[in-house]
């Protein structure tokens, strides 16, 4: 069974949290400067406060009930972020080659086998992918092993995370990709994944994948789902609500950016193996209190040994999952 443990080791989350601070108090130096936006995913502005964490107020959009950091911080101050972050740093230096064969076999290989399924279904050109948010390298150094596609780029904006992509041989390009200019390269396959809620400019962040790929061409997303039984348990102390995540969709809502930038999406999974042991462990660590909610006191505790699989093959095969994947189409 896939752990939280093999992707977060935890004799190193201790430190990652301590640099997490220093970054969260860099940021939280402009919030008297963040900026009031609509909804990420429908442009409405009827909303409700939902909670806060880290400082930072979230709302819940009336309309399609995805949950956006709201007022957010300025584009250039989560560039700055980004940029500078000790987190990241910490992650790229630590975290990641520690759970990196972890990672390689239960996350980075599913996800090639995934794309190379996909173009396959939908026959798919595959002279260029390109992999926005690249980080640690791992998906474009397995997709390239596959010699599937002619050309994998990486795209990668934050400077250390960037480096070790180069260190293993991948194309490599540091910047966000709104500001790369492609008029000479079109893409045939653009894969993200945990970027989107990242981001200042969901919609703007999904126009330029579609200006750039082919028609014909696939775009495919992971990110959290905020329907899912994770974030809807545990509200704001579920891990996938924090500073960075500043845009929660959910399948629906997901659905609808995508399709009003012009994709046709002809695929919805909730793929994710960990809402039932992220929501054990808070219970554990007494950070979640059961006592009144005995189903599920019966299922992660109790019991967790003989039903705690099959509660969470459940969730993932029902669109329950608290992350998702998304695949869409360009005409």
């Amino acid at each position: 069974m896939f752990k939280e443990n093999d992707i977060r080791p935890q004799g190193l989350m201790q430190g990652q949290s301590e640099r997490l601070t220093v970054d969260i108090n860099r940021l939280l130096k402009y919030k008297n400067n963040f900026i009031d936006v609509p909804c990420p995913a429908c442009n409405s502005v009827d909303n409700y406060r939902i909670y806060k964490k880290y400082e930072i107020q979230f709302v819940s959009c009336r309309d399609c009930e995805t949950v956006y950091a709201n007022p957010r911080p300025r584009p250039e101050h989560l560039e700055e972020y980004y940029q500078y972050s000790e987190n990241y740093a910490y992650w790229n230096r630590y975290i990641f080659p520690a759970s990196e064969s972890a990672r390689r076999e239960k996350i980075f290989k599913p996800r090639v086998a995934k794309v190379l399924d996909i173009c396959q279904i939908f026959n798919v050109s595959t002279n260029t992918i390109l992999e926005v948010g690249a980080g640690f390298g791992i998906f474009c150094e397995e997709i390239k092993k596959t010699g599937v596609f002619q050309r994998v780029i990486g795209v990668e904006p934050t400077p250390d995370l960037a480096e070790t992509c180069r260190s293993r041989g991948i194309e490599v390009i540091e910047k966000p990709i709104e500001q790369i200019d492609f008029s000479n390269n079109q893409i045939d396959v653009i894969v993200n994944f945990e970027v989107i809620e990242h981001l200042f400019s969901p919609q703007g962040f999904v126009l330029k994948c579609y200006e750039v790929l082919v028609s014909g061409g696939i775009f495919i997303l992971t990110c959290p789902n905020v329907k899912g039984f994770d974030i809807v348990t545990l509200g704001n102390i579920s891990n996938a609500v924090d500073n960075e995540h500043i845009n929660l969709f959910n399948i629906n809502s997901l659905t609808i950016l995508l399709e009003s930038c012009g994709f046709e999406v002809i695929e919805k999974q909730t793929p994710g193996k960990l809402d039932a042991e992220l929501v054990r462990n808070k219970i554990i660590a007494g950070e979640f209190d059961v006592s009144n909610q005995p189903f599920l006191k019966q299922i992660l505790i109790d019991e967790w040994d003989s039903k705690g699989e099959a509660f969470q093959f459940f969730l993932s095969a029902n669109l329950l999952s608290s992350n998702m994947m998304l695949v869409a189409r360009k005409p």
